[in-house]
């Protein structure tokens, strides 16, 4: 039977579990998230003390601080699957674990190589706790309460980027050392892992299959092979190798799916069931949120070069001239489900609309002040939208599908935020060699308003169909 979570939802809008524990249930493992999307953002501040203290090459910097986003993006869908066999509290605090105990292994790392191996672990504990973020919220909360789970979700993404450039920037400026940035989230873990073994509800998921071990081979390595080049082919000037690899991923892709017909045909339980892909809504989801985060990944890394380059911003200052960005991100999120059922499907759209002519500002004023922080106010307003994307996009998957469907975005989301790094981010460094970041930063802007366009027309595609009302 199809799980609808119809836009206006009935008198009932209070979650599953119906216990007094569910908001700290949601806290606990909102807070796991924003760990991990802190983890991101907060070692690239650290990166010239590191190199200082740990004598780190170039190469070396460059896996601390993307090895933890490949792992992470490449085990994603993974990760969901894990939730769905083992159950969805033992994966998230299976993960949540070795996030942690990883952690403080990063954080007493002697030499280089060693703090490689622990970020790509540490990325391999985000992948197994993250997706079971979404797909708990998909099966305990449901109609208002849903809306409202999934605009904090978007919230803490949101604001764990910013916060995590802030207060790198605050530790590092108080001479505790790069150590400490990764020391601090320890303790809060171990807190978190004690909080959730007494809260998290037990399940035994909802898998009756295996892993699916020939989907998760050529999915791994698909993805792999398109991330690797993206996220590192910049710092080499982009090498024959990356785009040989890039156009492998598109062949491995289409294996891929050639593997997951074969096994839907056998009977089996494949890595991404196309009955996920064909429930209305979430093809023009995907791409929407393909889309999106593309934009919202270029804006952070070309304002962070912007603000501390052209502007001589210290981190600090720069992660809080974003915090107005992130602010209006959050509320849009949290406030759309409160708006009467006749808006809430047409905000998507206008949604792009508003962050298209926005991203523009952002190139007229580059010169920072109240200009930008206006502008990238907008932006963070437009691009809000998207909790309500992610909602209509899984709102008629089956529940038996969620992790499928919480696994799909989540890995969707994270590429596009590194096409959108690799893609605008290279436009931008190229073009400020030349003409300094001003001049790349208007340019740069035209791309992401280009990237936002594209996303509005897509939206539209996923607000016109109508939705069946709750049985």
């Amino acid at each position: 039977m199809t799980q609808t979570a119809a836009i206006t939802p009935p008198a009932d809008t209070t979650p599953r579990t119906g216990t007094k524990a569910s908001g700290l249930l949601l806290a606990i493992i909102l807070v796991g998230q924003f760990l991990a999307i802190l983890n991101v953002n907060i070692v690239n501040v650290a990166t010239p003390t590191i190199e200082a203290d740990l004598h780190s090459s170039g190469a070396g910097l460059q896996m601390i601080v993307a090895g933890y986003t490949i792992v992470y993006a490449v085990l994603l869908i993974t990760g969901a699957r894990v939730g769905d066999l083992f159950g969805y509290r033992n994966a998230f605090l299976g993960g949540l674990a070795l996030f942690t105990v990883t952690t403080l292994g990063a954080g007493l790392a002697p030499s280089t190589g060693w703090l490689v191996a622990f970020r790509l672990l540490q990325g391999a504990g985000a992948a197994m706790m993250m997706p079971q973020v979404l797909t708990l919220i998909q099966r305990n909360y449901h109609g208002q309460a849903r809306g409202r789970a999934i605009g904090l979700w978007s919230l803490v993404i949101s604001g764990g980027i910013v916060v995590g450039q802030a207060l790198g920037g605050i530790l590092l400026g108080i001479g505790a050392g790069w150590r400490i940035v990764f020391l601090v989230l320890v303790p809060i873990g171990l807190l978190l892992l004690a909080a959730g073994f007494k809260v998290l509800p037990a399940d035994e998921g909802g898998g009756r299959a295996g892993l699916d071990p020939w989907g998760l081979a050529t999915l791994s390595a698909a993805v792999l092979l398109l991330v690797v080049p993206m996220v590192l082919g910049r710092e080499f000037g982009w090498p024959l190798w990356g785009w040989i690899s890039m156009a492998l991923s598109v062949v491995m892709f289409a294996v891929f799916v050639r593997i997951e017909r074969w096994v839907t045909a056998r009977g089996g339980r494949p890595l991404v069931n196309a009955r996920v892909l064909r429930a209305p809504g979430m093809r023009p989801g995907l791409a929407i949120l393909l889309l999106g985060p593309a934009t919202w990944g270029a804006f952070l890394f070309t304002s962070a070069l912007h603000l501390q380059g052209d502007l001589h911003l210290t981190p600090l200052a720069s992660g809080m001239m974003l915090v107005p960005c992130a602010l209006a991100f959050g509320l849009v999120g949290l406030f759309w489900p409160r708006l009467p059922a006749p808006l809430q499907r047409p905000l998507v759209p206008f949604g792009y609309v508003v962050a298209a002519p926005a991203y523009l500002g952002l190139g007229l004023a580059a010169g920072g002040g109240l200009p930008y922080a206006v502008m990238s106010a907008l932006v963070g307003a437009g691009l809000g939208v998207q909790v309500a994307v992610t909602n209509m996009a899984t709102e008629q998957v089956d529940g038996e599908f969620a992790a499928d469907a919480s696994g799909a975005l989540l890995t969707v989301m994270q590429l596009g935020q590194v096409i959108g790094v690799s893609t605008v981010g290279t436009l931008f460094i190229s073009l400020s060699q030349g003409h300094g970041t001003v001049s790349a930063s208007l340019m740069s802007s035209i791309a992401m308003a280009a990237l936002a366009v594209l996303a509005g027309l897509s939206s539209i595609f996923l607000v016109r169909r109508r939705v069946p009302a709750r049985a």
